[in-house]
């Protein structure tokens, strides 16, 4: 039993690698045996097609990324709107490295097969917005904390609204990083959303106004 997980979680971890660095419809079956290290039989016996294999990659992604974000230092921040800046922060310091390093495995395949691959689509919106729904609990109690309404009724901005906005920049900002070749751009992106948050809070309270 421990050998077939084995083999279908180096597969889950070739797709990210290889998936990050050539896209989906580049990627090969070979191309993803050969880095695991298992043959083609492995392949189909854990995933009965290619976009089986992405929508498990999908899913593994937001596992592993999920565990990345729980264990951040930002966690340990208890004013919720310094932890909210600290996980910008931490963000920006994790745009590092090789393009395929830093950028997001759902992201790129979400604009390269939404249409194709309904599936991976569904899965990769999925991850997306899953972190997304982790942020809403600090922007709410941060909301709270300066006498606003997480739901909107005393700004025309909701604590979900700007959960969904702050991965739309980041989502935006890998896709200029790989036009541009690299982090510099996807890095000003994320202190232009540092700023707007501050903004956001600036009429209702003291911000914290941390180096980004």
């Amino acid at each position: 039993m421990s050998r077939s997980v084995n083999a279908r979680e180096k597969l889950l971890d070739a797709a990210v690698t290889i998936v990050r660095s050539k896209g989906f419809a580049a990627t090969t079956v070979d191309d993803l045996c050969a880095a695991a290290g298992v043959t083609k039989g492995a392949f189909f016996h854990h995933f009965p097609s290619k976009e089986a294999l992405g929508v498990a990659a999908a899913e593994h992604w937001s596992k592993t990324t999920a565990a990345l974000f729980a264990a951040a230092p930002y966690q340990q921040v208890e004013d919720p709107l310094e932890k909210l800046l600290a996980y910008l922060r931490f963000r920006r310091d994790i745009l590092d490295g090789e393009l395929c390093e830093f950028t997001c495995l759902v992201g790129t395949m979400l604009q390269e097969v939404y249409a194709e691959y309904p599936a991976i689509a569904a899965a990769c919106h999925e991850a997306i917005a899953s972190h997304a729904a982790t942020l809403e609990p600090m922007i709410a109690a941060a909301m709270l904390a300066r006498g606003l309404d997480p739901g909107g009724a005393s700004t025309d901005w909701t604590a979900s609204g700007l959960a969904i906005h702050s991965q739309v920049v980041l989502q935006g900002a890998f896709i200029l990083a790989k036009g541009s070749g690299g982090p510099a751009i996807a890095r000003d992106s994320v202190d232009h959303l540092t700023r707007y948050v501050r903004l956001l809070f600036a009429s209702a309270g003291t911000v914290p106004d941390p180096s980004p």
